[in-house]
C-alpha cells in the first residue's frame, strides 16, 4: 500500500543520500585534480541560477523542511545563508537525513487533509498537505538534487545515472 510517507519521505531520503554521494565524488575529484574545492562549490549552471550550496540546502529544505511546514500549516522558503563548502553541504544533508529517519510514518500519514500554505512574501498559496508535499516539494527535491548533480557534472566530476539515482528501494 502506498502511503504519504512512502510517497514522500522515502524518495526524499533516497535523493538526499544520492546527493551526498554526488558531493563525495565532487570532493574526491577536486582532491585528485588539485582543484580548489571552492571552484566547484561556487559553480552554477547559468549566471541567473544559484550555486551548488544553495541547491544542496534546497534539497533539505524541500524534504524535511516541507514536512515541518506541513505540520505547522505553513511553509516559507528559507532565505538564509546556504553552505559554502563541501563539509557544510554534507552536514546539511546528513541532518536532513537524520530528521527524516526519525519521523514516524503514522505522523506523516496523519497530515493528509490538513491545510498547508506556501508563503512567499505577501503571496500565500493554499494546499492540502499531501498536495503540497507531492506536487510542490517533492518536485523541488528532485529539481535541486538534479541541479547539484548537473553543476558537478558540468565541471568534469565523473558522475553517471547511478550516482543520481542513489540506492533504489528493492523488494526485501
Amino acid at each position: 500500500m502506498i502511503t504519504l510517507y512512502t510517497a514522500f519521505v522515502a524518495p526524499s531520503r533516497q535523493a538526499i543520500d544520492a546527493t551526498r554521494g554526488v558531493l563525495a565524488k565532487g570532493v574526491a575529484f577536486a582532491a585528485e585534480r588539485g582543484i580548489d574545492p571552492a571552484t566547484l562549490t561556487n559553480a552554477r549552471l547559468a549566471p541567473d541560477m544559484l550555486p551548488l550550496g544553495y541547491q544542496v540546502k534546497s534539497v533539505a529544505a524541500h524534504s524535511v523542511g516541507a514536512l515541518d511546514g506541513a505540520r505547522s500549516g505553513e511553509f516559507r522558503p528559507d532565505m538564509g545563508a546556504y553552505p559554502t563548502d563541501f563539509a557544510a553541504m554534507d552536514a546539511c544533508l546528513a541532518d536532513a537525513a537524520a530528521a527524516l529517519a526519525a519521523i514516524d510514518e503514522g505522523e506523516v500519514d496523519a497530515l493528509i487533509g490538513h491545510d498547508t500554505a506556501f508563503v512567499f512574501g505577501e503571496r500565500r498559496v493554499p494546499y492540502l498537505a499531501e498536495d503540497f508535499l507531492l506536487s510542490f516539494s517533492l518536485p523541488n527535491v528532485y529539481f535541486h538534487a538534479t541541479t547539484a548533480y548537473d553543476i558537478l557534472r558540468a565541471n568534469g566530476v565523473p558522475l553517471g545515472k547511478r550516482d543520481y539515482l542513489g540506492k533504489p528501494r528493492f523488494k526485501s
